[in-house]
């Protein structure tokens, strides 16, 4: 038995796995980050315990954690979501609390062991994982490995710096969820016409990423704009990962993927464009995320499987 935690900034989800990482029993709480960290691994303790197999061997506990963090010795450091989180050694707290192996990785970077175990990725040993959400984060397998870098920090995809319209600027500035519902206010305080302001009942703040796709889809000029623009920068941004990585798979998950080919069109034009050679391309899949909410826990579970992503997850 294997316990994979995910630990949010909204909930704290603990599940029990076999050891082919299928989900056996789980269950969640709020996480109330605002209590500060010990509250927090107090209630993640008592969320593990209400999973933990009884009168079964458990080989480990795997931890998805916000970063940044360092996996080699569990320590998490300064989570912009965790209020009061500084250099907190929580691999060391649920070990001394239930005396087994435990690991803790970046929540992005676990979830590219979670694909390639249980999702759209089985079986692929050049992987990268890309979550378009509110922000933009990720994860990379190279050979069956993960990619942790040094000191742990490695495959902040969302964090690239390009030049854009003569701005640097870092990737989910652009193409974040955020970024699209700003771009849309600031569209319609420009003077474009839109229907996302009645969308949103004629309130700006209300405008977010999912009324920018809904009116993509409608045929709005100024959200079909803002999205395209959006791919096109996307793929910008993953034709760097093809030279760097060359991998034979990409998965997009997050909410912002929702929007669907409106955006994947212009990412995949971009990305045929711009690659240097079509052998990065031609046999690479794109596909989308399987795993939905569950790629936490199982890339958490990953996590004990592949010594923290020490060793590769595939031989």
């Amino acid at each position: 038995m294997i316990i994979g935690v995910d630990l949010g900034g909204t909930r704290i989800r603990a599940a029990c796995l076999d050891s082919d990482l299928n989900i056996l029993n789980r269950t969640e709480t709020l996480t109330l980050g605002e209590e500060g960290p010990d509250r927090v691994i107090d209630r993640m303790i008592e969320t593990i315990r209400q999973v933990w197999p009884q009168g079964e061997k458990v080989e480990g506990i795997g931890v998805s954690s916000p970063g940044p963090l360092d996996p080699a010795t569990g320590v998490v450091l300064a989570p912009p979501n965790l209020p009061g989180w500084r250099d907190i050694p929580l691999a060391q707290r649920l070990r001394e609390a239930f005396d087994t192996t435990t690991y803790v990785g970046n929540d992005a970077n676990v979830a590219v062991l979670a694909e390639v175990a249980r999702g759209a990725a089985v079986g692929c040993k050049h992987a990268i994982y890309v979550t378009l959400s509110t922000g933009i984060g990720g994860g990379v397998l190279i050979d069956g490995r993960l990619l942790l870098g040094y000191g742990g920090f490695a495959a902040e995809i969302g964090h690239m710096v390009m030049v854009i319209d003569g701005q640097e600027l870092r990737l989910e500035q652009v193409a974040a969820g955020l970024a699209l519902a700003r771009q849309a206010r600031e569209g319609i305080e420009q003077g474009r016409q839109s229907i996302m302001l009645d969308m949103a009942q004629g309130d700006l703040s209300r405008i977010d990423s999912k009324i920018v796709g809904q009116a993509a889809h409608q045929g709005d000029a100024l959200a079909l704009d803002i999205v395209q623009r959006a791919g096109h920068v996307i793929g910008l941004g993953l034709t760097s990962l093809l030279h760097l990585f060359n991998p034979e798979i990409i998965v997009i998950g997050g909410g912002v993927s929702q929007i669907g080919d409106l955006l994947f069109q212009p990412m995949q034009a971009a990305m045929r464009a711009s690659v240097i050679y079509e052998g990065y391309i031609d046999r690479l899949r794109i596909e989308k995320a399987a795993l939905g909410e569950d790629v936490s826990i199982i890339g958490a579970a990953a996590l004990v499987h592949t010594q923290g992503g020490l060793i590769p997850l595939l031989e």
